[in-house]
Formats: C-alpha cells, structure tokens, sequence
C-alpha cells in the first residue's frame, strides 16, 4: 500500500487506537483523579501519533525516522504508565494487558517503519 498521507501509516492507526483505549481508562474516577498520571500518559500516548504526523511532513527520510523514533520511545511511555496504573489498581489486569499490547504493537509497527526508511538509504 502506498502511503500517501500519515493516516496511512499503520503505526499511526494503532497510536490512535491506543490514545481512545488510554482515554477511556483514564476518564475513570480514582485514575482522573490522579493528575500527574492522568497527564503523563494521554501526552505520551497522542505523541506517539503526532510524532508520526510530524515526522510525515519532516522533508527527508532521516528526519522522519528522528520523529519516529520519539513515537516508539512515547509508546515505551505508556507501557511504562500502565505500570504505574495497575499497581495503584487504577485498572484491572486484563486492561492492563489489553493497553500494554496495544502499545506494543504501535511501538513494534512504528519500529519496522522507521526499519524499512532505513533501508531505502
């Protein structure tokens, strides 16, 4: 598939998906409550869309793969977030579980893009 705008870009379209999953958890009482959290983590996870968008528009393949590379490291974010999450039981495992896959899968598709530009050089 040719990628001609960054909605194309399937590690785009998983960091979305991750953002309404973390959305979603942390309109939750005790989890909204917690501000610091709350803040840390819906930030990581729409950085790892906007670092795709933004490298998208970067004008060279190096420079998109610097942007990507911020997207994969806020996708490690989250992961790390969720952490924080589970233990002050803010969610369940299995939400746990479910998000922590989710970035994963976003932090694994944005690495094999930034692999693929790497080998167009």
């Amino acid at each position: 598939m040719k990628i001609e705008q960054f909605e194309d870009i399937d590690g785009w379209k998983k960091g979305r998906e991750l953002t309404r999953r973390v959305y979603a958890l942390t309109r939750r009482s005790e989890f909204a409550k917690d501000y610091g959290l709350k803040d840390q983590i819906t930030r990581a996870s729409v950085s790892i869309m906007n670092n795709v968008a933004e490298g998208f528009d970067g004008g060279s393949d190096a420079e998109f793969v610097r942007f990507l590379i911020y997207s994969q490291r806020s996708a490690t974010e989250v992961m790390s977030c969720l952490y924080v999450a589970l233990d002050n039981e803010y969610i369940s495992q299995s939400e746990f579980d479910n998000a922590y896959a989710l970035a994963g899968e976003a932090r694994n598709l944005v690495g094999g893009f930034i692999q693929h530009l790497k080998s167009k050089r």
